[in-house]
């Protein structure tokens, strides 16, 4: 808490966005598209990381607790922190359960960003949740906020945000967008969530 630095070494724009990455700096990865892959990329991103030394960090913006899922298995037996703070899609509980939840989910993420104790945190389901447009959220998660702790987190700390439709101005201050195009699912034949696969 209250670690947070802008390196003078990056350059920046006008608009207080890097204008180039720099490794010394840390880097902003984005995860999106409406594709299956967006997570999973993430979690082997967290696996290979961890293989190099870094401490990091997983927080879930939408995924419950109350399910199981594999990574959250794995990564338990690994001594990687991950936390689900979500309580699962939009259509589940009411807006205001929502609301509370992607409040305390985003209070913890800026404080432990702010900590710098990690080289790594992911953001995953992040952009989904900034996405939202059946209920307000600006209150309880406020776009401006989340972009300006992008900016000013601490030196070297590498931040990857996940999700469907990442917000314009997300994608403008990242180092690096993929977006996830889906071409064939087996979703269309009616095949449901995998296990091993999907969670």
């Amino acid at each position: 808490m209250g670690r947070s630095v802008r390196n003078v070494n990056s350059t920046e724009g006008e608009d207080g966005s890097m204008s180039k990455p720099i490794k010394e700096r840390g880097l902003t990865l984005v995860y999106t598209g409406d594709g299956k892959g967006k997570t999973t990329a993430a979690m082997g991103l967290a696996v290979r990381a961890v293989g190099r030394g870094f401490k990091v960090l997983i927080i879930q913006f939408i995924k419950s607790p109350q399910r199981t899922y594999g990574e959250k298995i794995v990564f338990d037996k690994l001594g990687i922190e991950i936390h689900q703070m979500g309580i699962g899609f939009t259509w589940t509980k009411t807006p205001e359960e929502h609301r509370e939840a992607l409040k305390t989910a985003w209070a913890y993420a800026k404080e432990r960003i702010e900590s710098g104790e990690h080289q790594l945190i992911i953001l995953d389901e992040i952009n989904n949740a900034l996405a939202i447009s059946t209920f307000p959220i600006d209150d309880v998660l406020p776009l401006g906020e989340v972009l300006e702790v992008i900016r000013n987190r601490p030196q070297g700390m590498h931040l990857v945000l996940t999700g469907r439709n990442a917000q314009p101005e997300v994608v403008e201050i990242a180092d690096l967008v993929t977006e996830m195009k889906p071409i064939k699912h087996y979703y269309e034949e009616g095949v449901s969530a995998v296990m091993g696969i999907e969670m």
